[in-house]
């Protein structure tokens, strides 16, 4: 298989000296350094999801409820002593006859953005109540913020990366890099999932890592800038 091509990157500098005659500073046009930029950067999601269900079922209705009432009720108490807020919790309860029994099931979902917690949380859970809750493997995702900053970044890295070696095409003919003239974004991509394709563990058996790693987004950001080139380097400045 062919290694992937590599990022377009062009730099070309008119360094045109000023013609015979000519009052004054050349024109811009000969004296613009042109440079292509590029960046790659990646964030964790910050958020993640995990449904905890509960069931019980019994002859009696009032026991069934109270069966659930109670975990529900440690479920939350367990929660919120770690810091989940209550509008992150959110409790779904489903109540029906079953042949001749009463059948109690309730869902609590929780949305964690501290990831340590959430294991602290599950963990508890698992430990004081076993079997009597099913905890769902985490969901991992990005907030819409967290994306967005995500493409700021990228794009800002980007034109920082482009304006650098715009100055080190100028340092190399002994020029000063001046004003920016244009500054354009060519090709901005994103994307997700495990940066590895070759992944031995099927989804459910994945660990936590694995997980935050196939939620990790990434985004590419390719400018083209055209910056102004100022007369001759002062010897300070190529001391500096």
């Amino acid at each position: 298989m062919a290694p992937p091509a590599p990022p377009l990157s062009r730099v070309f500098a008119e360094l045109d000296p000023v013609p015979e005659g000519r009052v004054g500073p050349p024109a811009l046009s000969e004296r613009e350094v042109h440079v292509s930029g590029s960046a790659e950067l990646s964030a964790r999601p910050d958020r993640a999801r995990v449904s905890l269900r509960l069931s019980s079922r019994k002859e009696a209705a009032a026991a069934a409820r109270s069966s659930v009432s109670r975990r529900l009720q440690y479920i939350a108490h367990i929660a919120r002593q770690r810091g989940v807020p209550e509008e992150n919790m959110t409790i779904t309860e489903d109540f029906s006859r079953v042949e001749n029994t009463y059948q109690m099931e309730a869902e609590v979902c929780i949305i964690f953005s501290d990831f340590g917690k959430m294991q602290d949380v599950c963990n508890l859970l698992i430990e004081k109540l076993g079997t009597s809750v099913t905890i769902s493997p985490p969901h991992f995702y990005h907030t819409p913020e967290a994306i967005d900053t995500l493409r700021h970044q990228v794009c800002v890295t980007a034109v920082g990366n482009t304006r650098r070696k715009a100055q080190e095409v100028c340092r190399l003919f002994g020029h000063a890099l001046g004003k920016p003239l244009l500054i354009k974004e060519e090709e901005t991509k994103e994307w997700g999932g495990h940066i590895d394709s070759h992944l031995s563990h099927s989804v459910d058996s994945q660990t936590l890592q694995e997980r935050i790693q196939n939620a990790t987004a990434h985004a590419s950001c390719r400018v083209f800038a055209v910056f102004e080139i100022k007369g001759k380097e002062n010897r300070r400045n190529k001391l500096l």
